[in-house]
C-alpha cells in the first residue's frame, strides 16, 4: 500500500533534515494562506499562521479560537480577517511571518518605491507576481513580495531586472494598493520627494565655476525635497530616453512633461508653490542667473546619471504665469551613428555613400526641427572620419563629441557666427567640413566656395523636400551656375515612430487611407500596428526610425539647376531617375511592417507633393510596393 507523504516523512531515515525541508515549504505556503487574498482559506496551514502569532505573544488562545470559528462561518483568510477585525495590525502580522521565513518585513508607503522600476516590469506582470520593485541600489534591486520564498517568481524579476534580487515580505493588499496607486505613471508628487537622495544625481562641476550669489542658494536648497523631486524627473526621462524635459508654469502649479520619440507626454504635476524653487534648483545646477527672470537665458550642465556622463542644455524663458523650462537630454548612449542603423532603404543608404566618396563638393540634409539631421550628418562624420583626413565641424550647439573631430560652438555673443567659423576653418587646411546649419546668405556662399575649391562640405537646411533645397540656396542668393558646379546631392528626412514590438498586432487601414497612400490594391490586406501597452506608454510605438529621400545630382539635374529650373521640374526629373520620394519611403516602411501607415502618412506629409506630384508619386508607390510582402 502507497503511503502518503506524511507517512513517508514519518518513517524514512534522516528525519529531523527531512523535518526542516519540510517545515520551511509548509512555512512558504502558510504565507500564502496568510497574505494571499486569492487563495483558497486551508484551516490546518492558517492554524500555523495563529499558532506563531500566539507564540510570540501578538495573539491570545481565545482570541485565536475566536478568530478561527469566524474563519469557518466565512470563509476569510485567517490573517485578512485578523487585520479587519483588529486583533493585529498588518505590520505585526507581517513582522511574524517574516521571522519565521528570515526575511524582512515592509510596510509599503510613498517614498519607498521608485515608479521608474515598476514601469519597467509594467502592472500586470508586478500584479501576477504579487510583487513590487521598490529600489534599486548598485545591481541589487529590493522587491516587496506576498511571497519572497518562491523561486520562480524571484527567477523571474532577475530575468527582467537582469540583476540581483533582494525579497523583502508585504501583505498582497499592500503590494497590490501600491500597484494600483503606481500605475501608469499616475502618481501624486509626495510619492517621489523622498525616493531618492542628492547623490543619485551627481552634478559635474565645469572648469570655471562663477562665483556669486548661486553658491548661498546651492547651500539653502541642499538636502530639499526639491532636488528630489528634480532628480526625479531628470532619472525618469533619461531611463525613458526622452529627448527633452518641459518645466511649465501652471495655474494650478507646475506641469512637468517629457519628449518621447518626438511626442510630450505628462511626467508630474507638482503642487502650488514649488515651481520658482524647481526653476531656480534647475538654474543653480546650469551656472544660470536666479535673479534674472524677465530676460530669457541658456545653460548648460553635465551630470552623472545612471553610470555615465550626460549633457543637459537649459533654456529659460519667461511667460505670464513665470518662467517656463526647456532641458535638452544629449544622451550619448542614445546615439547611433552607424549609418545602417538609420533606416536607409538598401539603395538609398549606397546614393548616399557614393555622394560623401566625392572628393568634394556640397552634400545637404535637410528637413524641420528634430527631424535627426544632426544624427545623420554625425553618421556621415563616422563613416569618412580618419587619421587621413582633417575633419572641421562648426555646430551650434555641439550635441556629441567625437573622437578624431575638431568641432567649433558657435557663439553669437562673442561674434563667432557660423561664416566667421567657417572662413577660419578654410584656413585650418581642412578636408571635410561640416555646417551646422546654413541660416544666412553669408553662411551659405562660404560653404559653396569651400565646397567649389576641393573640399567636402556637409551642411544642414530647412526644406520640405530634396529638390526644395536648390530653391532654397537660389532664394539666399546663390548664383545658380555656383550651386550646378558645387552639390553632389541632398537627402531629405523624417522621423516616423516604429511598432511597439511587445503589443504588435494586425489591422486593416480605411480605404481612404489606402488611397492616400496610392495603395488602392491593398484593400483588405493586414498592415501592422502597436495595440498599446505598458512598455511603449499606451501609444503603440517604441523608437524611430529614418525615412529618407536620397537625390544624387546627375548631369541632367545639374543642368536643370543651372538653368534654375523650379523645384517642381527637379522632382519631376528626380523621380523619372527613380527616385523615391519621402511619401513613397514612408509607404514601404509600413508594408515592411515596421511602422503604421497612418504614422508614414502623418510625417511625409506635404503639400508640394500632393499638389505638383500626387498622381505621378501614387502610381510609383503602387509599383514599387506592388511587390512587396505585407506583414499579416
Amino acid at each position: 500500500m502507497t503511503q502518503g507523504p506524511e507517512e513517508n516523512l514519518q518513517t524514512a531515515p534522516g528525519e529531523d533534515a527531512v523535518d526542516e525541508a519540510t517545515q520551511k515549504q509548509r512555512d512558504a505556503e502558510t504565507i500564502s494562506d496568510g497574505l494571499s487574498m486569492s487563495f483558497q482559506a486551508r484551516p490546518r496551514r492558517s492554524l500555523r499562521i495563529g499558532e506563531a502569532l500566539v507564540a510570540d505573544g501578538v495573539l491570545t488562545e481565545d482570541q485565536l479560537k475566536s478568530a478561527l470559528r469566524e474563519q469557518k462561518r466565512t470563509g476569510q483568510m485567517l490573517g485578512e480577517l485578523l487585520v479587519d477585525q483588529g486583533m493585529v495590525t498588518s505590520m505585526s502580522l507581517v513582522r511574524v511571518l517574516a521571522r519565521r521565513l528570515g526575511v524582512r518585513a515592509v510596510m509599503l508607503r510613498h517614498g519607498l518605491i521608485d515608479p521608474a522600476l515598476l514601469r519597467d516590469i509594467g502592472d500586470e506582470e508586478a500584479t501576477r507576481l504579487k510583487a513590487i520593485p521598490m529600489f534599486r541600489v548598485r545591481d541589487v534591486v529590493t522587491v516587496a513580495m506576498a511571497e519572497p520564498q518562491s523561486l520562480p517568481t524571484i527567477d523571474r524579476l532577475r530575468q527582467l531586472f537582469t540583476c540581483k534580487i533582494r525579497p523583502v515580505l508585504a501583505t498582497e493588499s499592500n503590494i497590490r494598493e501600491y500597484i494600483k496607486k503606481y500605475s501608469g505613471g499616475n502618481v501624486d508628487v509626495d510619492a517621489f520627494l523622498t525616493s531618492l537622495v542628492e547623490s543619485d544625481v551627481e552634478v559635474v562641476e565645469r572648469e570655471t565655476v562663477d562665483e556669486g550669489p548661486t553658491t548661498d542658494l546651492d547651500r539653502m536648497v541642499a538636502g530639499s525635497p526639491i532636488i528630489n523631486l528634480v532628480n526625479v524627473a531628470l532619472l525618469t526621462a533619461i531611463k525613458d530616453k526622452a529627448s527633452d524635459i518641459h518645466m511649465e508654469p501652471d495655474k494650478r502649479g507646475t506641469r512637468i512633461r517629457y519628449r518621447i520619440d518626438g511626442v510630450l507626454r505628462d511626467l508630474m504635476k507638482p503642487p502650488p508653490g514649488m515651481h520658482a524653487a524647481i526653476v531656480s534648483r534647475i538654474k543653480v545646477i546650469g551656472k544660470m542667473d536666479i535673479a534674472e527672470k524677465r530676460l530669457p537665458q541658456e545653460g548648460r550642465v553635465r551630470i552623472v546619471a545612471e553610470g555615465r556622463e550626460i549633457d543637459l542644455r537649459v533654456s529659460s524663458m519667461p511667460t505670464l504665469l513665470g518662467e517656463k523650462l526647456c532641458i535638452r537630454i544629449l544622451d550619448k548612449s542614445n546615439l547611433s551613428v552607424r549609418m545602417e542603423d538609420l533606416g536607409f532603404r538598401t539603395e538609398a543608404l549606397e546614393t548616399f555613400k557614393h555622394m560623401l566618396a566625392q572628393p568634394h563638393g556640397l552634400v545637404l540634409v535637410t528637413g524641420p526641427t528634430g527631424s535627426g539631421k544632426t544624427t545623420t550628418l554625425y553618421s556621415a562624420l563616422d563613416l569618412l572620419r580618419s587619421p587621413e583626413r582633417n575633419i572641421i565641424t562648426v555646430e551650434d550647439p555641439v550635441e556629441y563629441q567625437l573622437d578624431l573631430i575638431n568641432q567649433v560652438h558657435v557663439n553669437d555673443a562673442i561674434g563667432l557666427s557660423f561664416a566667421r567659423a567657417l572662413r577660419t576653418i578654410l584656413r585650418q587646411d581642412p578636408d571635410v567640413i561640416m555646417v551646422g546649419e546654413i541660416r544666412d546668405e553669408e553662411t551659405a556662399r562660404v560653404a559653396v566656395q569651400a565646397a567649389l575649391t576641393g573640399h567636402l562640405v556637409l551642411a544642414t537646411l530647412h526644406t520640405n523636400d530634396a529638390p526644395g533645397a536648390v530653391a532654397r540656396l537660389l532664394d539666399m542668393g546663390i548664383e545658380s551656375y555656383l550651386l550646378s558646379s558645387a552639390l553632389n546631392g541632398a537627402v531629405a528626412q523624417r522621423l516616423a515612430r516604429t511598432i511597439c514590438p511587445a503589443c504588435s498586432t494586425k489591422y486593416y487601414p480605411t480605404e481612404q487611407v489606402l488611397a492616400d497612400a496610392g495603395l488602392h490594391d491593398y484593400v483588405g490586406k493586414a498592415f501592422r500596428k502597436g495595440a498599446g501597452c505598458q512598455s511603449c506608454h499606451n501609444s503603440g510605438f517604441s523608437g524611430r526610425l529614418g525615412i529618407y529621400e536620397v537625390m544624387e545630382v546627375t548631369t541632367e539635374l545639374r543642368r536643370m539647376i543651372h538653368r534654375g529650373a523650379p523645384t517642381h521640374e527637379l522632382r519631376e526629373k528626380f523621380q523619372e531617375q527613380d527616385g523615391w520620394t519621402l511619401r513613397m519611403e514612408g509607404v514601404q516602411i509600413s508594408v515592411d511592417g515596421r511602422s503604421s501607415l497612418e504614422e508614414v502618412l502623418r510625417v511625409t506629409h506635404n503639400e508640394e507633393d500632393e499638389l505638383d506630384g500626387a498622381t505621378k508619386g501614387n502610381s510609383n508607390v503602387s509599383n514599387t510596393a506592388e511587390h512587396a510582402e505585407v506583414v499579416g
